[in-house]
């Protein structure tokens, strides 16, 4: 398969492609004059990447899953160790974000939205950070 095929297929951007290949997460096949040659298993990593990316994994935790994937004697302890330090992750950043909408939802609905200049938005911008 050339990259356009294996872009459409695997529904990764050529660019991430070379991306990923640039930086070793897979190595496809060249052709006589320099193409690259996807194969069936390079279709399939990038779809794995692919879902590991879309789950919020990073490009190293990606590294590491495909490498526990190819290996046979891996343990699935080391799988589940590395999901679940990234959910603790991922809750951290839902609880940042509910706390960032819960002030934020208080600061709009205490702002008036009108003519006047005063607004309670920018005051509370303007505070220094608790220590």
């Amino acid at each position: 398969m050339n990259i356009g095929e294996v872009a459409k297929r695997s529904n990764l951007p050529p660019k991430t492609i070379r991306y990923y290949e640039e930086i070793g997460l897979i190595q496809p096949l060249r052709s006589g004059n320099g193409y690259r040659a996807f194969q069936e298993a390079d279709l399939h990593k990038l779809a794995f990447i692919g879902r590991a990316r879309a789950l919020g994994f990073s490009i190293e935790d990606c590294r590491m899953l495909l490498h526990l994937y190819e290996d046979s004697n891996r343990e699935s302890a080391q799988v589940k160790k590395m999901a679940r330090s990234h959910l603790q992750q991922i809750e951290e950043k839902i609880a940042q974000l509910q706390s960032m909408h819960s002030t934020l939802s208080t600061l709009v609905a205490s702002c008036h939205g009108d003519g006047r200049p005063d607004c309670p938005i920018l005051e509370d911008l303007a505070e220094p950070p608790m220590a």
